[in-house]
């Protein structure tokens, strides 16, 4: 078995800190430009449904459907939830999907298609440049 200096040792175990603080700004960025894009998608009777929608660190609100989650891959600390709904917006998931009576008025999943590429991108794009300035420093 190959012996491990600990100094390699040390830069490793500052490898994620440092990654995860890279990535953190990036996640922010993107949760606001999705939040915004279902918020203009969302069709507004009185508001309660857009305003229901956001983003929180985690988990989600109570009574909330969970959209999307936004993290690195692997089982990251980092991870971002995207929501939509309260307990005045409780028919988040009708409108998205439609009922028997009422058609579908879709805008999570639209906003999600069109940001995708780009958030995993930019999430890549900082891990990249997060690990290289570790190597490099």
């Amino acid at each position: 078995m190959a012996a491990v200096s600990p100094a390699f040792r040390r830069r490793l175990q500052n490898v994620v800190p440092q990654v995860s603080a890279a990535v953190r700004p990036v996640l922010i960025k993107s949760a606001d430009e999705l939040v915004a894009l279902m918020k203009r998608l969302c069709p507004v009777e009185d508001g309660d449904l857009r305003d229901s929608i956001g983003w929180a660190w985690g988990d989600a609100p109570r009574g909330a459907v969970v959209i999307d989650k936004l993290s690195g891959r692997g089982r990251g600390r980092d991870r971002i939830v995207i929501y939509a709904g309260n307990a005045k917006a409780y028919y988040a998931r009708w409108v998205e999907f439609g009922t028997r009576k009422s058609k579908a008025h879709p805008f999570f999943f639209p906003a999600y298609r069109a940001l995708k590429r780009r958030i995993r991108s930019r999430i890549s794009r900082a891990t990249r440049k997060a690990l290289r300035e570790i190597g490099s420093g």
